[in-house]
């Protein structure tokens, strides 16, 4: 994958008013190691054979790479109780010392520059179980109403390193995919990401194998297995036919061709405002899990029962939350904001989250009304708690708040009014999915290249919204035809403009943290700030 690298690299702490204490295993998981810089995935190669009765993984993944400098010690991630069994390389035993989750392999052959290699790691155990998934991370070890075992992983936060080993860091995606094989007892079927190319019958179990060609980032790589039967469409987009599979338990399958009737009307909307689907050669589909749902690459898990809303309930408490499947459509957004454009340090997972939080009132605004669209976005905003920033700290894998999420999609709804012309507001969201086509990046560079796009200094902006709790409040005071206001609780800069209701009628006024007053042609009988800016409001007199 594509790598962008240079932001994150001269940031060693993240913008926080909050202190946290942070240990060296946290720095060896979050931050570009010297002993990760020096190589480049290009491919996995991982075989695994599940054993569900033991709740029992063993397998081998061999990883591909090319040297970028000189190097001779290697990190890779896998955490207990999963171990290495063992580590070859040309045919030749690797030893390794181990630091926790992270392990140094002491590589004997001469690693030239520009060269490529594999390394194989054989590797087993008892994989964490997932107590509350997808909020945790591990295996699913359920079994469905049948008695038949219903089986996935879900390892987000946590890492893919909870049952495989890897390069467990954002910024490296292998450039060339992945392929999954995945044995299974007989009677049940493995699905993973990208496309099944095999099947093989080996008489008491059967290995499915899977490759995706993309760039996939580690925590999207995933293992469902179950009693699934299949079916499917073909859906024409913007780069021609796509596939469009659906991989559900048997007894669920009536109801399942109903409600995913709405992954056609999802595609349609987010491909207008996104641009093409990212992964038309690996396919897209629904599967269905023993869990909520979550958003791997190509292989959108889905357990929201078949009903709309978040397992029925409407998040924003307008109504229109109950118009769509949250799971379908949120998780599917993901394919755009945390698989194409993959934040390169999980401090700034508000790329991932915000936009996709986004997304659902992108879907509603394509399919029903502006004042949908509105009206949600706004309504979500009953969940934001201003505990703490957005953007979490830098180099050791420290997420920001969960306002990532509405409070991120009120501040995407805010950039929408500033831009205030949605044709050019729909170019930059297609524009950061081709700009930033299969890559990580940060959010420095999403910011200045919305802020480039749209033609807006918003450096104030993000600084106030993502890097501090306080939300812009705007008061102001009314004389006769006179309207006088001012911005507190902002950062230093902070001058974003609103629309201001005045006798009903639209008026563009641009605040600062200094009083100023604007005079109109009559008395102001009515003033109403436009409640789609995430800024409070308090009239004085």
């Amino acid at each position: 994958m594509k790598k962008i690298i240079t932001s994150l690299l001269l940031i060693s702490i993240g913008i926080s008013c909050f202190s946290q204490e942070f240990t060296k295993a946290d720095k060896l998981r979050g931050s570009i190691t010297k002993e990760r810089a020096w190589w480049n995935l290009t491919h996995y190669d991982l075989a695994v054979e599940v054993q569900p009765d033991k709740k029992f993984i063993k397998g081998i993944n061999t990883i591909s790479y090319t040297v970028l400098e000189s190097g001779k010690k290697m990190q890779i991630d896998l955490q207990p109780p999963m171990k290495i069994d063992k580590i070859l390389q040309n045919g030749k035993k690797v030893s390794f010392s181990s630091n926790g989750n992270a392990h140094f392999l002491k590589l004997k052959q001469k690693q030239k520059k520009g060269n490529e290699y594999e390394l194989t790691i054989y590797f087993s155990g008892k994989p964490p179980e997932a107590k509350n998934a997808p909020w945790d991370g591990g295996f699913s070890w359920k079994k469905d109403s049948n008695g038949k075992h219903f089986i996935a992983t879900s390892n987000q936060g946590v890492g893919a390193s909870i049952w495989w080993p890897n390069k467990d860091h954002y910024y490296d995606e292998p450039e060339n995919g992945i392929t999954m094989s995945i044995t299974t007892p007989r009677d049940l079927m493995n699905v993973s990401n990208g496309r099944l190319t095999k099947m093989i019958d080996n008489g008491a179990t059967k290995t499915w194998v899977w490759d995706v060609v993309n760039p996939i980032n580690n925590y999207g790589v995933n293992i469902n297995i179950g009693d699934y039967m299949h079916f499917g469409e073909k859906f024409e987009g913007l780069k021609g036919e796509l596939d469009m599979d659906y991989y559900v338990l048997r007894e669920n399958e009536e109801k399942a061709r109903e409600q995913f009737l709405q992954a056609p009307l999802m595609m349609q909307a987010f491909e207008y405002w996104f641009g093409p689907y990212p992964f038309y050669e690996d396919s897209f589909k629904l599967v269905e899990v023993p869990y909520l749902g979550m958003e791997h690459q190509s292989s959108v898990t889905y357990g929201n029962k078949y009903q709309n809303g978040y397992l029925g309930t409407d998040l924003s408490d307008t109504g229109w939350g109950l118009r769509f499947d949250f799971i379908i459509i949120h998780e599917s957004g993901h394919e755009w904001f945390a698989n194409n454009i993959t934040h390169i340090d999980v401090a700034d997972m508000w790329i991932h989250e915000g936009f996709t939080a986004y997304s659902e009132n992108l879907y509603l605004n394509y399919h029903y009304s502006d004042e949908a669209s509105s009206e949600y976005v706004l309504g979500t905003r009953r969940l934001i708690k201003n505990d703490r920033p957005i953007i979490g700290t830098y180099n050791v894998n420290h997420e920001g708040s969960n306002d990532m999420y509405y409070k991120g999609a009120n501040i995407l709804h805010t950039v929408r009014q500033l831009v205030n012309d949605d044709k050019k507001w729909r170019s930059i969201l297609k524009g950061l999915n081709r700009d930033f086509y299969h890559q990580t990046v940060s959010s420095k560079q999403v910011e200045e290249y919305i802020s480039k796009h749209s033609e807006i200094d918003l450096v104030a902006f993000w600084n106030q919204y993502l890097r501090t709790i306080k939300i812009p409040k705007l008061e102001y005071n009314v004389e006769n035809n006179n309207l006088e206001f001012r911005y507190i609780n902002v950062v230093d800069g902070f001058e974003i403009p609103v629309i201001v209701l005045i006798n009903g009628k639209e008026e563009w006024i641009t605040p600062t943290s200094e009083w100023q007053t604007k005079e109109f042609l009559s008395d102001i009988k009515t003033t109403e700030i436009k409640q789609d800016f995430y800024v409070e409001t308090e009239q004085l007199n």
